[in-house]
């Protein structure tokens, strides 16, 4: 690992995105599109990878952090430019360079581990991956000679109609034999564009006889590359179809993979099934046997074991084993669900404790609530936590019932298996096993 180093280019305008936001910053299935490549050095080699920035790089800078080592390449002067900045601004420099690119997140590490495997074992001075498509993508050709040996990369712009008629195409991912690199790259010349070609390092090499050695890519779709708005969509589908097949090859169900939306930081358990129109966002991590959805968007959440979410919004949350959940409810951040609770139609949960068997049926909100076990709340119930200027928090004990409709004006706390009529708005704390109702709620009778 230590004898590879590893450049990723992420400089470019990305003009044709028609965005305020760098290229390399859009998000594919959660994660900004750099994330891809850079995981994937990370994994290859323990040299910090040099990452090249120009356009957006106080925002690239900022994402990569400390992983790796950014590098400002100043004048944007094409791929041979910035991969010299790269090279200048380190003093120690593993045998190997392998050059990545910001905005191909659809590359696999088994596919550039194929690619280290060829140069490695033949030792050329340059690999590089090719792929054959009929469609061309904008990508530079591949001109061989009569033997079938590398002549030229030709770039799509300044082909002639017989060169563009060649299927095989560029990839634009090479590992080099560092020192051959380095002496190199100051030979590349100026295009009539005032950009410097790493791909015309191909025919320097041929002229030389220096050798060459390709990888053929099988799965071309890990080619593409992302320039416009279609092409990120394409990219998303292609990920999205990825992580969808990788869930179900490890025992998950998807009703409907194409209509089932799940990030790349997911993590789902066996047996678990997953209904059409689910989003399932950010670090949510869902348990095995659950049924989520049909209409259930979860983010940031965990849910344990067991568990039932449909038509309803997960956020932040944290459901313990055993959880129904909707349809039609919202959990929002702080949200904390022990076992067997159940929330159901159109209920509201922020910043709160239920606790192991609750019940939160119909049209109710708490918020800054913490709920003991065995609670039964009431259709209609509020916590009236805020008072305009500061949240305040609710106590419900185990084995309390609050009746329907409900007023709950904190600061207050409700004891042990104390109940409180429909309709009550209680303002002081109720003591264990006190009945209490009206307005304001007032103590009627012992329960207990």
């Amino acid at each position: 690992m230590e004898k590879l180093g590893i450049v990723i280019l992420a400089a470019g305008l990305g003009k044709r995105m028609n965005s305020k936001a760098p290229k390399v910053l859009h998000p594919i299935c959660g994660k900004p599109m750099l994330e891809y490549p850079l995981e994937i050095a990370l994994a290859l080699s323990s040299h910090k990878p040099i990452v090249v920035i120009g356009h957006g790089s106080t925002e690239v800078a900022k994402l990569v952090g400390e992983r790796a080592t950014t590098v400002h390449q100043g004048e944007l002067l094409g791929t041979g430019h910035a991969v010299l900045k790269a090279l200048e601004s380190s003093t120690s420099w593993p045998p190997e360079t392998l050059v990545l690119y910001g905005d191909m997140p659809l590359l696999r590490k088994e596919t550039i581990e194929k690619l280290l495997e060829a140069h490695r074992k033949q030792k050329p001075a340059i690999t590089f991956l090719t792929v054959h498509s009929p469609d061309p993508m904008g990508f530079g050709r591949v001109v061989r000679d009569e033997k079938g040996n590398v002549a030229k990369i030709v770039e799509e712009a300044e082909a002639t109609s017989q060169e563009k008629a060649v299927t095989e195409l560029n990839v634009g991912v090479y590992c080099f034999q560092s020192e051959w690199l380095r002496s190199h790259l100051p030979l590349l010349k100026p295009h009539p564009n005032g950009e410097y070609y790493l791909t015309d390092l191909i025919a320097i090499a041929v002229e030389e006889g220096s050798p060459i050695e390709t990888v053929l890519l099988e799965d071309r779709e890990e080619a593409l590359g992302v320039n416009t708005r279609v092409q990120l969509a394409m990219a998303e589908a292609a990920m999205r179809r990825r992580i969808n097949r990788y869930w179900m090859e490890n025992g998950v169900s998807f009703i409907n993979p194409e209509a089932t939306y799940v990030e790349a930081g997911v993590e789902i358990g066996r047996d678990t099934v997953i209904y059409p129109n689910v989003f399932l966002l950010g670090r949510t991590k869902i348990g095995e046997d659950c049924i989520i959805g049909p209409g259930t968007i979860i983010r940031d959440s965990e849910i344990g074991d067991g568990c039932v979410v449909e038509a309803s919004v997960v956020e932040g949350a944290t459901l313990e084993r055993e959880v129904k959940v909707g349809p039609f409810s919202h959990l929002r951040p702080g949200t904390h669900l022990a076992q067997g609770v159940h929330i159901g139609n159109f209920a509201e949960v922020k910043n709160s404790y239920l606790g192991p068997g609750t019940k939160m049926n119909h049209f109710s909100y708490l918020g800054d609530a913490t709920v003991g076990s065995g609670v039964n709340i009431g259709a209609g119930t509020i916590t009236c936590n805020f008072d305009g200027y500061t949240k305040h928090p609710t106590v419900i004990e185990d084995e309390a019932f609050i009746g329907s409709d409900t007023m709950l004006v904190a600061p207050v706390k409700v004891g042990k298996k104390a109940r409180t009529g429909a309709g009550s708005v209680v303002t002081r704390d109720v003591p264990p096993g006190a009945l209490v109702y009206g307005v304001p709620a007032k103590v009627k009778k012992w329960v207990l």
